[in-house]
């Protein structure tokens, strides 16, 4: 094992003291502008096809498991039109950002600059006083993801157990319709299992080294998410053919209920559309040519398609098949507990899911935590330290030998984050309420407003234009759509409270 010293291009490169570390975690690099934009840069192997991966391993997530829910509280009418329209503002603002990849005037703050992360955009275009906002809301939404996946999982891993308990002596679960129970002291082990898995993937060193992962996430999305078409097919199937449903969805006990239910139901959607915070990440692993913005622009456009069709398919046939009373969760709950081995397969493919979404979205986490400690303190032994592992390989693979560097540093950071993470999901049994609120927040932010203005701030649309009219309009519509679902999300965290109890996960 060779021991190697990893330090700066020198100390002329890095700022240090408190400045230099405000610099790094604002997203700040410590090059000046044109020596960022002329610095060597590793060569990129990602495709379109790879970035395709890591979209819809962040689109199709536990939201499909409830889009039966949510149909049932838009009804045949709103319901389709919610996914279509959300896919719509989605690639539209997807296309916005990805044109902000490369800034190619020299006038703004980072003019020349390729742009590998969305708030080192946000700092290029409109300045540093937008950094902070977009910093707290990005890494607070992306983390609270990582706590939502970790509480998924779990519950998936307890359905398992209860859909075989139950296969077993044929007697009810007892966990009631568990839309993200899992399962007390027994989903927190899961949730420490889930974890000790990502102690070892978060090892890896980039996003680009975890391609193969989404690739692996997406076809068990599409495993699970097939199931759940079949299943919800059959129980269609077995009313005859009769249709379920209204055209306005589930009624409630009052009006203002009914609103509330409807706007949890477009958050439920609008929440797996957030993968604006990782997309500069994603597509700072894309080779060129094409350009960088033409493949983001394709990939974006087949993520979302595909996403788009598995929601509409899975929302139709789970509100056929259940009409008015969708559970929250398709798997997780009493809609199905045979074939109990299928049941199995298809929690067995979410969590095999997570597992590599899970990635996606920490890895930007990961490298701005680097990026603020190598900041604060560049001259750190300890902090810039890094081992070389060489592995041998097999003479018959007539492959060559290998080598893996090590940094204790980044080993022990990410071990932190995770256990942090799973810890935080274990105490808050009731933060998929938390999330929704958080992703609520997230949503007008970083998908609407931040990209709105970049694009306009990059084509330099004057104040009072048409176009400036129609963009801002459209951003304050959205607004008012985000400010009713962080309402009915603190109202369901309210609720959540008052039900949930530490180390029993309730969703």
């Amino acid at each position: 094992m060779a021991h190697t010293s990893s330090q700066k291009h020198g100390n002329d490169d890095v700022d240090t003291g408190a400045e230099a570390a405000m610099d790094q975690l604002a997203g700040r690099s410590s090059l000046s502008p044109a020596r960022e934009k002329t610095r060597r840069r590793p060569e990129k192997s990602g495709t379109v096809w790879t970035a395709t991966a890591h979209i819809v391993a962040l689109l199709i997530g536990s939201s499909v498991l409830a889009v039966a829910w949510t149909f049932a509280q838009l009804g045949w009418v709103a319901g389709p039109a919610v996914v279509v329209a959300l896919s719509v503002v989605t690639y539209y603002s997807s296309a916005l950002l990805a044109d902000c990849y490369r800034d190619d005037d020299p006038l703004h703050l980072g003019g020349g600059a390729v742009h590998g992360e969305y708030i080192a955009a946000v700092r290029s275009y409109l300045g540093p006083k937008s950094v902070t906002f977009c910093g707290i809301i990005q890494y607070g939404v992306l983390w609270a993801a990582m706590v939502g996946y970790t509480i998924t999982s779990s519950s998936s891993m307890s359905a398992v157990r209860r859909v075989n308990r139950f296969h077993r002596n044929w007697l009810a679960a007892g966990d009631g319709d568990g839309g993200g129970g899992g399962g007390g002291a027994t989903g927190v082990r899961y949730m420490v299992v889930f974890g000790a898995f990502q102690l070892l993937l978060s090892q890896l060193p980039s996003l680009e080294n975890v391609a193969w992962l989404s690739v692996i996430a997406v076809a068990t999305s599409f495993g699970y998410s097939s199931i759940c078409l079949g299943l919800c097919a059959a129980k269609w199937a077995s009313h005859r053919g009769g249709v379920r449903g209204t055209l306005a969805g589930a009624a409630a006990g009052s009006p203002g209920e009914k609103v509330f239910n409807v706007l949890l139901a477009v958050g439920n959607i609008a929440i797996s559309y957030i993968y604006s915070p990782v997309l500069f990440e994603i597509q700072d692993t894309v080779r060129t040519p094409p350009s960088e913005s033409k493949t983001m622009k394709r990939a974006s456009l087949y993520g979302l398609a595909m996403s788009a069709v598995f929601y509409l398919v899975l929302g139709a046939s789970g509100y056929a098949a259940f009409g008015d009373d969708a559970p929250s969760n398709i798997l997780t709950g009493a809609a199905f507990h045979e074939p109990f081995w299928l049941v199995d397969v298809a929690n067995a493919c979410v969590v095999v899911h997570f597992l590599g979404a899970y990635q996606v979205i920490a890895q930007p986490v990961f490298a701005r935590l680097e990026a603020y400690v190598g900041g604060r303190w560049p001259e750190s032994r300890l902090v810039t330290a890094s081992y070389e592992l060489r592995l041998r390989v097999p003479a018959w693979t007539s492959a060559p030998p290998t080598a893996v560097t090590l940094s204790p540093a980044r080993m022990a950071l990410r071990a932190a984050v995770i256990v942090a993470t799973t810890a935080v999901a274990a105490m808050m049994p009731f933060f998929n309420a938390v999330l929704g609120f958080i992703a609520a927040l997230g949503f007008w932010p970083l998908a609407v407003y931040l990209p709105v203005s970049m694009h306009i701030a990059r084509v330099k649309i004057r104040r009072g234009e048409a176009r400036w009219w129609a963009l801002q309009g459209a951003s304050a519509a959205l607004l008012v759509v985000a400010v009713g679902m962080g309402v009915a999300s603190v109202r369901d965290m309210v609720q959540s409270l008052n039900e949930a109890a530490p180390f029993k996960t309730t969703g």
